[in-house]
């Protein structure tokens, strides 16, 4: 059971135990991880948990009862569960936990009760209802109870199956048999209840001499024997499943009535068979039940025959009640059994791998009884046939064939283009799943293989290529296990290595995961350089106000002028202005496959005011059968790693700037150059810390985790393994990179938004110091029409208006630059500070280089240790 699973259980056992408070369903999956053992149930083992449940009930007949019945059905958890359940029994605080909860639960829904329901009062009546109505009324509320609880009619149970099946697959309708086999009870092979013919009444038996008393119930055991009625031994009517019984002349001498008693079961296992044989022969109850019925068809013509012997036997006289007793004796216990397969499918109301694991089980009970286990283990080989058909154009072939919904993997209408249209599409887990109870005992350890078998080749035939397993062999039941799971295997390693190889030198995987690396992880540097030269003033413009066209055009030329060019798959590569920023995008990813999901796809997925690089994003064309591992959920992943990439290589190209723009503060004369220095330190930390967030996520991340990632392809065995290993390296790189803790990449964020509102703030400050030089400079070289003069002197005042006044009457710029600078430290200080948390508590060790990185002469040292004392100061209070 995989942790999801128990995760999903566990929750749920909480929800319908309305428990809250606490740790939740977090609190226990390590616990249950930790100490579960895997339990394998056995004959003592159940009988014991059984025994004590009884002697633990109120009512141990009806518990034992209720065991038996579903025994019959062939639940296969029951064994499992009364073990638990004993357990339970066991364990005084668990019960006495269990019995308050229950009562709690009674408490509240009865409140709820009470507040929602109508209370009505009957009318008074004038007259007392008699003993007669009393007992009328009853008998009607018993029919209304037990018709509630019996079984539906036949022909109800084969609409619905034939509605099921025809509303699954429309254009391949059930064949039907017609109606006149079901309308004419002759047909059946089984009792006819009719009234009694007017005339005189029968001699009683009992009357007549012995001789004559055996003779006639030799007859009439004949005929009871094939279906039809006697004249001193009748069948009574039976209702759904019941078991057919009979009555007997009660004037029959004791001796012959007990010996006849002892030949009637076998004529009530022939009624059970025979009905089964009729009903489960139908179309609408699958071809395993078909098979099934047609092997004991086979079987019931063996019995026809002894019973056909026996009459010729007793129209020669030499047939006796003992004789008879002698001679059916040995296909009684073929007969029993046979009515007990019937009974117990028939109840189960099995199809399918259902059938076969019963009958599997049964074949396995009877060790040690070889002449039952030899007739089980025909009906098994029988009733398999057309589901190993159906099982070997699957693994052989990667074709289902499942007409009427009874192999363990069933088949979902879904499109494969959707893998690059969505980024939450279940292509690969979706359309072809395990349905776990038409699984086959015998074949449980298989299941997953069965499924990537078909799978894999599925996947190749969908690229229109066809393909056979070339060890395809006719897969037979045999209670040698090994036989048909060496065939499974075989067909699975073919399979695997077929699409491995057709993925990796056909479709050249290696080599588009690579084209991906190069401009979603920024692995070509010079394009990179050359395209944000290019596309620098473009995305500085709102989104709305950008022509994609046009960016489409710088990108080509990027791609054509640096050693991008020599990328055989760079026409893949599109441009993409997303409708959200990247803290969006990352909420969006995080919320897959969680009960956020529908809320955050349905919200307004345009922000105000977006800029041109707050947008921007690289897409990637990848076509089937690639999208299977490139899908839309990778591609997102990879489009999340880029913009976070891309952004810090725009603030570092900011600060680079702010760079270059003060060398020219030398050519201005300033009252005080005390804050120019702040300043300058300032810019220098900042892009130290960029710079050295990059190389952390680019060299210490991407590149070693790619490494791995490439080193186990090589060894890959399956698709699989492919998929897991890629999706591991994206996940890896996405949580080392912090994009997956929400605290963390919300103090990164603000990091770079202090950092970009610095960069604005010098470029300013350094435009209107320039402009202003200018004037001064160019006032007495030329003589300027008064129009000049007057817009100059209006520029000038508006960005000297804007960016320095503003700055001035804030106490001045100096206060402003220490205000950059206390922001800054702070944020700096506590992502230091969190990062030191996480890689000591949560095991992130690969995050403890930033510190070595951003501290590596122990400036932040000092107040790291300062905050960590006060942390566990407060944690102590």
């Amino acid at each position: 059971m995989s942790e999801y699973r128990i995760h999903h259980d566990v929750d749920q056992l909480l929800s319908l135990l309305h428990v809250r408070g606490g740790d939740g369903a977090e609190g226990y999956i390590d616990l249950l991880q930790k100490h579960r053992t895997p339990y394998v149930t056995t004959t003592v083992s159940s009988h014991s948990a059984k025994v004590k449940l009884a002697e633990f009930s109120k009512t141990p007949e009806d518990f034992l009862r209720k065991y038996e019945e579903l025994k019959s059905k062939n639940v296969r958890i029951l064994d499992p569960l009364v073990y638990l359940l004993s357990k339970f029994c066991e364990d005084k605080e668990m019960l006495q936990s269990l019995q308050q909860n229950a009562k709690e639960r009674a408490e509240s829904s009865a409140n709820t009760t009470s507040t929602t329901t109508t209370s009505y009062s009957l009318p008074q009546t004038s007259t007392k209802m008699s003993m007669q109505e009393l007992d009328e009324l009853r008998k009607k509320l018993g029919n209304v109870t037990a018709s509630s609880t019996a079984p539906l009619p036949a022909e109800v149970t084969r609409k619905m199956l034939r509605d099921k099946h025809n509303k699954k697959n429309p254009t391949q309708p059930n064949p039907v048999f017609p109606n006149w086999v079901y309308d004419r009870p002759a047909l059946l092979g089984d009792f006819i209840i009719s009234p009694t013919p007017p005339g005189d009444p029968p001699v009683p038996i009992g009357t007549l001499p012995m001789a004559t008393q055996e003779l006639a119930l030799v007859e009439d055991l004949l005929f009871v024997l094939i279906g039809v009625d006697g004249r001193d031994i009748t069948a009574q009517p039976v209702l759904g499943r019941q078991n057919r019984s009979f009555i007997v002349d009660s004037t029959l001498d004791m001796s012959i009535k007990e010996l006849v008693n002892r030949i009637l079961p076998v004529a009530s296992y022939y009624s059970t068979i025979t009905r089964f044989i009729e009903e489960k022969s139908s179309f609408e109850y699958g071809q395993v039940n078909h098979a099934l019925t047609a092997a004991m068809r086979t079987l019931m013509k063996e019995y026809l025959i002894l019973v056909t012997q026996l009459e010729h036997l007793q129209r020669q006289g030499l047939l006796s009640l003992q004789k008879l007793w002698f001679y059916i004796q040995p296909t009684m216990r073929t007969m029993e059994i046979l009515a007990c397969i019937a009974s117990s499918v028939d109840k189960g109301e099995c199809m399918g791998g259902l059938t076969l694991s019963l009958l599997h089980d049964r074949t396995f009970n009877f060790t040690g009884d070889s002449q039952a286990q030899e007739l089980c283990l025909y009906l098994t080989k029988a009733a398999s046939v057309p589901y190993f058909e159906i099982l070997e154009k699957w693994v052989y072939r990667g074709i289902i064939k499942d007409p009427y919904s009874e192999f363990m993997v069933e088949e979902h209408e879904l499109q494969k283009e959707k893998i690059q249209e969505d980024y939450n599409d279940k292509y690969w887990d979706q359309r072809y799943t395990i349905v776990q109870h038409r699984i086959p005992s015998f074949l449980q350890k298989m299941a997953d293989k069965i499924l990537s078998t078909g799978k894999y080749l599925n996947v190749v035939r969908e690229c229109g290529r066809d393909v056979t397993c070339p060890d395809a062999k006719e897969v037979l039941y045999t209670l040698k296990e090994r036989a048909y799971v060496e065939q499974i295997e075989k067909a699975y390693n073919y399979a695997s290595k077929v699409l491995l190889d057709f993925l990796m030198e056909e479709k050249e995987l290696v080599s588009r995961l690579r084209s991906i690396k190069h401009y979603f992880l920024m692995d070509k540097g010079d394009f990179f350089v050359h395209f944000m030269d290019l596309t620098e003033e473009e995305l500085k413009k709102p989104v709305d106000d950008i022509v994609p066209p046009r960016l489409e055009a710088l990108l080509e030329l990027a791609l054509r002028m640096s050693t991008a060019n020599t990328d055989p798959f760079k026409d893949d590569l599109k441009i993409d202005l997303m409708p959200h920023d990247v803290i969006t995008q990352l909420l969006r990813v995080l919320a897959i496959e969680t009960k956020q999901e529908r809320s955050i796809i349905n919200a307004d997925s345009t922000d105000a005011g977006l800029s041109g690089l707050e947008a921007f994003s690289f897409d990637y064309i990848v076509k089937w059968p690639l999208s299977l591992i490139i899908n839309r959920k990778a591609l997102t992943r990879y489009q999340m790693l880029f913009r976070h990439i891309f952004y810090c290589k725009h603030v570092e190209r900011l600060l680079c700037n702010v760079w270059i723009s003060n060398k020219d503060f030398r050519k201005y004369a300033l009252q005080s150059a005390k804050w120019i220095s702040t300043a300058f330190a300032l810019r220098q930390r900042m892009l130290n810390f960029v710079q050295n967030i990059q190389y952390y996520m680019m060299f210490e991340v991407m590149e070693p985790t790619w490494h791995i990632m490439e080193t186990n392809l090589k060894t890959a065995s399956n698709i699989d393994d492919v998929l897991c290993h890629h999706t591991s390296f994206l996940d890896n790189c996405l949580k080392d990179c912090m994009l997956t803790n929400p605290e963390l990449l919300r103090i990164f964020s603000k990091l770079m938004s202090v950092c970009v509102m610095f960069t604005n703030c010098m470029q300013r400050f350094t435009q209107s110091m320039r402009l202003e030089h200018q004037e001064t400079r160019d006032r007495p070289a030329t003589q300027s029409t008064p129009a000049e003069e007057a817009e100059k002197k209006r520029v000038t005042t508006k960005l000297l208006a804007e960016h320095v006044d503003a700055l001035q009457s804030d106490a001045g710029f100096e206060a402003t630059i220490s205000k950059f600078d206390s922001n800054f430290s702070t944020l700096l200080l506590d992502l230091l500070d969190k990062l030191s948390i996480y890689s000591t508590n949560d095991c992130e060790h690969s995050m403890i280089s930033i510190i070595y990185r951003l501290d590596f002469n122990g400036f932040y040292t000092e107040r790291l240790e300062k905050m960590a004392i006060e942390r566990s100061q407060k944690a102590a209070v």
